[in-house]
């Protein structure tokens, strides 16, 4: 009889030199030195070779089991053992109060854009936590209610600090350059094309092996990201279970060095010190732990004959509301696929949406858009405000020949499909990056109905209905006059 000696782990790669559990949502253990997890208990008179056991709650004690999150940890030293913690005004660009009283944030209606981010090149020494900025938001951190969407961008790796994000779970994105991201309970390498997701409460440091890095972040505050109900796709598509992947148990041994511990707190940040390592978990178990997932492992879900599915088929992780039956947020991925459909306006259709919609770009070009939005960039359509493509995409998109068609070819985008309104922070809608919406780009666009009234009178007359009477109007356009009518349509003799 053959029988596996462990359970299956991903092995390491030239670019990722680190192996990991898989699986999501699992209840893992890992140990880096043999027998040191307890048998049959959490927390026992003594830990094996003296190690401190502690717990970290990611959830409230009286949960439902679906909703326990927790990990117990065997440290050589707990977190407790740190300086004072005071006050810091490192980063001025961070913002946890989403509230029109909040004289750092506004809500516009308008379409905004954002060309790609600077990556710090020469700028002086910028590490992770100096080099987020908030884009945008809605709730507080302080109620355990809301979102945020971030940046980063960064030049230096993090030293003898550590990041601790108490305020909620960060989803990260690298687009330019991989993070070596050493957390408590082990290591991960992520890739542009790969996210990661942190919760709230665990110290984590960043260091930049590809130097200059640049990303995107979005932030949930109280709760913890989901994989989508299935529905009837039934057990398999979209984001496979299997595919996400969880760090092993590693730690350092350091004592008399310097170290600084960063907190995030109602979005301003704190800091203590201790003469020690905080990455010094031997081994822990439990399922409150950070992961990563490859996008391009994402199995795309789409309509075969006809009309378009709505976009969250390509959903690849939720966040719930307080309003059940709603999400709070879905991570929705773009990527290459067949479209085979039939009579059908393949583009992104003309839409008015109850949720905000931020969309970015990873790599490739996108073209669902009515606006440029290259690597690096951002888009934020507001809520329930129109949008749509072209004029021009109009145009191709009803006339050419369908034929099943390729789209997103080496291009991996992505949407925050946020259902709530987002305030815009000061940060954002200053940035020199921000290019305001072509307001000229719909003047060309024809009400071609009215090329038809002919026709439609035909059938009018027919049912013994009056006629439809075209009153042209003058149309102002860059300043000249035009005899058009873009709207003008008498029905049965009355006016507009």
């Amino acid at each position: 009889m053959i029988v596996a000696d462990s359970p299956w782990a991903s092995n390491p790669t030239e670019q990722d030199p680190y192996p990991y559990q898989c699986g999501f949502g699992n209840r893992f253990a890992s140990e880096a030195v043999p027998s040191v997890l307890p048998r049959g208990q959490n927390c026992p008179q003594k830990v094996k070779y003296d190690l401190y056991s502690e717990q970290l709650n990611g959830s409230g004690f009286i949960s439902s089991r679906a909703t326990l999150q927790h990990v117990w940890m065997y440290r050589i030293r707990p977190s407790v053992a740190h300086r004072e913690i005071e006050k810091m005004d490192e980063n001025k660009e961070l913002e946890s109060c989403f509230s029109p009283l909040n004289p750092r944030v506004e809500y516009t209606p308008t379409q905004q854009a954002w060309d790609p981010f600077p990556l710090r090149e020469s700028a002086p020494r910028v590490d992770f936590v100096q080099g987020l900025t908030t884009i945008a938001g809605q709730g507080d951190a302080t109620a355990k209610s809301g979102v945020a969407v971030h940046i980063y961008s960064a030049n230096a790796s993090m030293q003898n600090r550590a990041f601790c994000n108490n305020d909620g779970d960060f989803l990260i994105l690298p687009q330019h350059g991989r993070l070596d991201v050493q957390t408590e309970l082990g290591r991960l390498m992520v890739r542009p094309g790969e996210l990661l997701v942190i919760q709230a409460g665990i110290r984590f440091r960043v260091s930049l092996p590809d130097g200059p890095s640049r990303g995107y972040i979005q932030e949930i505050f109280g709760g913890h990201y989901e994989l989508p109900e299935l529905g009837p796709i039934g057990s398999n598509g979209m984001a496979l279970p299997r595919d996400f992947e969880a760090p092993v148990a590693s730690f350092d041994i350091d004592h008399g060095s310097p170290w600084e511990i960063v907190y995030k707190l109602a979005g301003g940040l704190h800091i203590c010190r201790q003469s020690h390592t905080p990455f010094d978990v031997v081994a822990w178990h439990g399922n409150l732990v950070p992961y990563k997932y490859a996008i391009e492992k994402f199995i795309n879900v789409a309509n075969v004959e006809r009309d378009q599915a709505d976009p969250t088929v390509y959903c690849v992780l939720t966040a719930k509301s307080h309003i059940p039956g709603t999400s709070l947020t879905d991570f929705l991925v773009f990527t290459p696929k067949w479209i085979p459909t039939r009579d059908t306006f393949r583009p992104p259709y003309y839409h008015r949406n109850m949720s905000t919609e931020i969309m970015g770009l990873v790599y490739g070009k996108y073209g669902g858009s009515s606006h440029a939005l290259e690597p690096g960039g951002l888009s934020y359509e507001a809520s329930y405000m129109p949008h749509g493509e072209t004029y021009e995409t109009w145009k191709d998109a009803t006339t050419k020949e369908l034929v099943p068609q390729r789209v997103c070819e080496d291009t991996l985008a992505f949407m925050f499909h946020i259902s709530v309104p987002l305030l815009l922070t000061k940060a954002a809608m200053e940035s020199p990056m921000r290019h305001a919406a072509d307001v000229a780009q719909w003047d060309d666009l024809q009400p071609h109905f009215l090329d038809h009234l002919d026709e439609v009178n035909t059938q009018l007359a027919a049912l013994g209905r009056a006629p439809l009477v075209s009153t042209a109007q003058p149309v102002v356009t860059n300043g000249h006059k035009e005899a058009r009518d873009p709207l003008g349509v008498d029905i049965e003799g009355g006016g507009k």
